[in-house]
């Protein structure tokens, strides 16, 4: 494998109207859309940016609506082994939600929520080739730019991920009443991850959100809500001078963006 154990390595949408996503993201993200299976067993198509795949698009059937499966973007970090790691994730208190299955010149994967709740998977992909769906070492357009946990127990969310992952805390912000911003990395990887900070909003349950470049942010933002979406805060300063959105797309799934302003 040649991404380390503990990398983000791949994002999936999960849509009950992928046509219409596939419309969504192509015309705010720039990705274009291939097949993903070759069965056409199950609907699932990669977003490519330039000459990468940065992602999937799975297609949720009213079954899988019927039972629970809601529009959400989730992340997929890679590991070493599978089942150990899943093991490992539920001993810290993670729930199994999918448990390992190997799907044939894809990899094996599983799916869980941390003890906080959090949805992630787990794979160890088929292939030894790097993923470049994460532009860890320098940003890339329509590449994912950032991960961040939003969480309800930050010291409790990093515990599990360290034992998990090695992961450690590189660098905190202090945000006053909202607290500690803490920016992660995986050793020995000197690069950012993402960050983790305390959910804001207390009903919630934890969660991932992926941040992915764009080349206006103001751009972004008129197309969001032009299209049916929702900006529910930005664009607003980050450090660094970007710009980041939080928004929710038409068919509701939390999306986040980072990009800089043309003006």
């Amino acid at each position: 494998m040649a991404n380390q154990h503990g990398d983000f390595i791949w994002y999936e949408l999960m849509s009950p109207d992928p046509d219409a996503s596939e419309a969504f993201y192509r015309g705010l993200i720039g990705w274009s859309v291939e097949p993903g299976d070759p069965t056409g067993q199950v609907d699932y198509r990669l977003f490519r940016s330039d000459s990468a795949h940065v992602g999937g698009l799975l297609g949720l059937t009213p079954e899988d609506c019927a039972e629970g499966a809601r529009p959400t973007w989730v992340g997929y970090i890679g590991v070493e082994d599978v089942d150990a790691a899943t093991a490992n994730l539920v001993a810290q208190g993670g729930q199994v939600v999918m448990a390992p299955t190997t799907m044939e010149g894809v990899g094996r994967m599983a799916m869980l929520r941390d003890p906080q709740g959090a949805a992630i998977y787990l794979m160890r992909g088929a292939s030894d080739a790097p993923s470049e769906a994460f532009a860890q070492d320098a940003p890339r357009m329509g590449h994912c730019a950032w991960n961040e946990l939003r969480t309800p127990d930050p010291s409790a969310a990093l515990a599990t991920y360290t034992a998990c992952f090695g992961w450690e805390i590189a660098d905190s912000m202090d945000m006053g009443p909202m607290g500690s911003y803490d920016m992660l990395r995986n050793p020995p990887h000197e690069t950012l991850l993402g960050a983790m900070m305390r959910q804001p909003d207390p009903e919630a349950r934890a969660m991932w959100l992926f941040y992915f470049r764009v080349a206006d942010i103001d751009v972004a933002a008129a197309y969001i809500t032009a299209q049916g979406g929702t900006v529910l805060m930005g664009p607003q300063e980050i450090p660094g001078g970007e710009f980041m959105i939080n928004a929710t797309d038409p068919q509701g799934a939390l999306l986040a963006l980072v990009g800089t302003r043309a003006g």
